[in-house]
């Protein structure tokens, strides 16, 4: 699981579903940000900080709910935050997690037929 790092970097700017056909780096480069949703405990870990006072929370905060142990947890956040969805803020000993929502917007962007994307109102 450790070939997520490549996701890193930003989104494609072109979706699957945009009816063109995508680049191999902006596949590979989505693959990667997809590879990190695609576990429960990951797509766990995103729902447990959103739902958390200030939208943040350490791995102390996550472990009993994962019911995992902490470096399966720290695993998991390392995951989540090199590929872009998550931001890190390290304060004293303890690191603090919180959701990008830009970069899920992005994802949930792309995935989106652009048919099917809600349309901006101008007034």
């Amino acid at each position: 699981m450790d070939d997520v790092k490549t996701a890193k970097t930003a989104s494609p700017a072109i979706s699957p579903l945009a009816g063109e056909p995508i680049k191999r780096a902006d596949a590979e480069k989505l693959a990667g940000v997809l590879k990190a949703f695609a576990d429960p405990a990951r797509l766990r870990l995103l729902s447990l900080i959103q739902s958390a006072p200030n939208g943040e929370a350490s791995v102390s905060d996550l472990t009993a709910p994962l019911g995992l142990s902490q470096p399966t947890v720290s695993h998991h956040l390392r995951i989540l935050t090199e590929a872009g969805l998550l931001e890190r803020d390290k304060r004293g000993v303890w690191a603090y997690y919180r959701l990008v929502p830009t970069a899920i917007a992005a994802i949930a962007d792309l995935l989106t037929p652009p048919r099917k994307r809600p349309t901006k109102k101008t007034r």
